[in-house]
């Protein structure tokens, strides 16, 4: 006959299983802990309901948070503690400070970033997409090239269109380096139809180096790049940084420890 410590394990085995089963799976992981702390401190019933219930939820939101970072595609970025606000010779801290609040996205707001390259514009942008991930919201990631690259080699009407929604849905939309490459009209009006697809119903955080009056060397001859702009920037939050490129900096000060080292 088996014994008591097996006829035990077996048990344990087989509760395991049946609360993976209902999709319990952080208790069924810890099912030993979790049994040996109610016993501990003798709760209830209710009181191991309950525990069940909230452990599994912030399990479930954990996960659900881990799935909105990886189909946002942000990547590897630096965090907003991380960042030198003494560094840009100019920037409205108290406007960078209400956008990371995040209330934008409730009024469906934009968010444009204006800087010349390596003052921070990409590493704000990626920050907003991960708080927007956390607060519970779909968010997607891209430069500019990639998506209007992504848009113009569909090759029906009907994948076009499943494109353009899957670009339209998200919460949250980053579209970044605006600025450094020139595109066709047909590549401008691609991004019009998304620009205008979320006007006044989801938010776009967008990054360019260009101020809007220069954009026409982005879009040259775009008979739709004005009323882009005007999209994008009739509900928007404009956040400006001038000064040199930290990027460089870094680089600076890296070579001169090498050369102390030397």
């Amino acid at each position: 006959m088996p014994s008591d410590t097996t006829t035990r394990n077996g048990t344990m085995l087989d509760l395991a299983e049946s609360l993976r089963a209902l999709g319990l799976w952080l208790v069924a992981d810890e099912l030993d802990d979790f049994i040996a702390r109610a016993t501990k401190n003798r709760n209830s019933v209710r009181q191991v309901l309950e525990d069940v219930a909230r452990l599994e939820l912030q399990e479930r939101a954990r996960k659900s948070v881990e799935r909105r970072l990886r189909r946002s595609r942000i990547g590897r970025f630096k965090p907003m503690a991380d960042f030198d606000w003494e560094w840009p010779a100019k920037i409205d801290r108290g406007t960078v400070e209400r956008v990371l609040t995040m209330n934008f996205m409730d009024r469906a707001e934009n968010v444009i970033l204006v800087a010349s390259q390596g003052l921070g514009k990409t590493m704000l942008a990626k920050n907003l997409v991960h708080a927007a991930a956390q607060r519970g919201a779909n968010a997607v990631f891209t430069t500019a090239s990639d998506l209007l690259l992504d848009l113009s080699k569909q090759e029906t009407a009907r994948a076009l269109e499943r494109r353009l929604r899957y670009y339209t849905q998200p919460g949250v939309l980053a579209i970044d380096e605006v600025g450094y490459l020139s595109y066709d009209n047909h590549a401008a009006d691609l991004l019009f139809q998304i620009v205008s697809r979320r006007y006044e119903r989801r938010s776009i955080v967008l990054t360019t180096n260009l101020a809007f009056s220069e954009w026409n060397t982005v879009f040259p001859n775009a008979a739709c790049a004005t009323a882009l702009i005007d999209r994008l920037t009739h509900h928007a939050e404009i956040v400006t940084m001038t000064g040199e490129s930290y990027r460089k900096r870094e680089a600076e000060l890296a070579q001169k420890a090498r050369r102390r080292g030397d």
